[in-house]
This record gives C-alpha cells, sequence and structure tokens, in this order.
C-alpha cells in the first residue's frame, strides 16, 4: 500500500506545489492519475519513488520511506518518465546489464514485448526515435515485474497499433499484488485499463474513486464533478 499524509512539498516558496496532501492507494488496482498539464502529476510520481522529498508529511510505500532509496524498496519499483534518457545500448545489452536490479525481471517477456512494440533488439538507443525508446522503456518496465509500475504519459509517441499493444501487455503484465499507476492527460488511450481514478486540480486531489463503467460515462454520471473534468476524456 502507499500511504501519504499531509505532504507538503514546493520547487520555491511562493510556488506550493502540495499543501497537506493525503492518498492511500491499494494494491491489486490500475490508477490513472489524470490532470492537465501542470498540475502535478509527475511531481507525486516522483514523490512516490523518493526522486524528491517532502518538506513536510510523509510517504511511505508498505512502510519503507521512499527518500531513504533502500534495497528492498528500489527492487520492487519501476518508474518511466515522460522524459527518457538512455546510455548507447541496444536493448538487449541495457536488459543485460540491469535486468538483475529486478528479482522477477524475465528476458523472454522482454524480447516478446519488444517484438509487440515493433521495437528492434539490436539497434542503439542512441539511434531510435523517441517514441521507440519509449517503447523500449516500456517493455523493460512491463518485464521487470515489480510489485509496483508507475508509467508518465506512457502513450506519448505512439501510434494506434503500438498503443493498442501496449494495452494487451499491460493487461498480460498484471496479477493481484500489483500496483500501476498511469499519469496521462490523454484519457482515452487507456481508459479502458483504468479501474480507479485520481484526478489533481490545482495541485490539490479533486477526486479518488473507483470506476466500473467507462470513464466518459463516469464523469457523465458524477454529478459532484465539475463539467470542465470532461476535457481529460478529449485529445
Amino acid at each position: 500500500m502507499i500511504t501519504i499524509k499531509d505532504l507538503t512539498f514546493w520547487y520555491s516558496k511562493q510556488n506550493k506545489i502540495f499543501e497537506k496532501l493525503n492518498l492511500e492507494l491499494e494494491a491489486g488496482h490500475i490508477y490513472g492519475l489524470l490532470g492537465k498539464n501542470g498540475a502535478g502529476k509527475t511531481t507525486l510520481l516522483k514523490l512516490i519513488c523518493g526522486l524528491s522529498f517532502p518538506k513536510s508529511g510523509t510517504v511511505a510505500m508498505d512502510g519503507l520511506i521512499p527518500a531513504r532509496r533502500e534495497t528492498g524498496f528500489l527492487k520492487d519499483i519501476f518508474l518511466v518518465p515522460e522524459e527518457i534518457s538512455l546510455p548507447s545500448l541496444t536493448p538487449e545489452k541495457f536488459a543485460d546489464l540491469y535486468g538483475g536490479f529486478y528479482p522477477a525481471f524475465d528476458l523472454a517477456q522482454f524480447r516478446e514485448i519488444l517484438g509487440k512494440l515493433e521495437v528492434e533488439t539490436v539497434q542503439k538507443f542512441t539511434g531510435m526515435s523517441h517514441g521507440q525508446k519509449r517503447k523500449a522503456m516500456i517493455a523493460f518496465a512491463l518485464a521487470a515485474n515489480t510489485r509496483y509500475l508507475f508509467l508518465d504519459e506512457p502513450t506519448n509517441g505512439m501510434d494506434i497499433p503500438s498503443k493498442a499493444a501496449f494495452r494487451r501487455m499491460l493487461a498480460a503484465s498484471f496479477f493481484e499484488e500489483k500496483t500501476i499507476i498511469l499519469s496521462t492527460h490523454m484519457v482515452r488511450d487507456l481508459e479502458s485499463m483504468i479501474d480507479s481514478v485520481i484526478i489533481l486540480e490545482n495541485h490539490r486531489i479533486i477526486l479518488n474513486q473507483s470506476v466500473d463503467q467507462n470513464l466518459e460515462t463516469f464523469f457523465n454520471a458524477s454529478i459532484n464533478i465539475p463539467d470542465k473534468l470532461s476535457s481529460y476524456s478529449e485529445h
């Protein structure tokens, strides 16, 4: 479980990103972290992963503190950020060097996902487009089989067939103890995958609720949600 209590964070005191934010996320769910650009989605993921540190309040994952970056924490999380920087390696060499950090990493699964996403295994990342790099890292993230997976704008740079393949691979890699957070403002790309919705607006959570229907119907049926939230389901 991810537990956030009274989280306050800022990059400058004049511009607080979060103030006394509270959130609990349980295993066995695919959460859609929704909000317009600048709402704080990426910052929240960084705080959960221990890449940024609370000014006050706490973030904990199964009792571990992300900011400590302990081995027991790091081996069971994977974040694919929106902006990706990769070394001059092929995906195969990358898996050879880094797969060992994740006890459940499956090389055969990695190769299968790369094939489904049409990524060359012998081409170096430096020769790939942004979209190909993103697909390669998503393939590695899925094959790592960590219990916590965070994907920031995962469908950026993907064409329609790749998006469909990604959804199939994501569903196939999900298991009961896993927690996935998909941060996006492109809801239609991922709405069939999401079973719980978290909406950030002006750096605060305005909705945290399970979804038992498609997101567009969910938004229209939720009388307490501002009309402008329908914009999250638009391209």
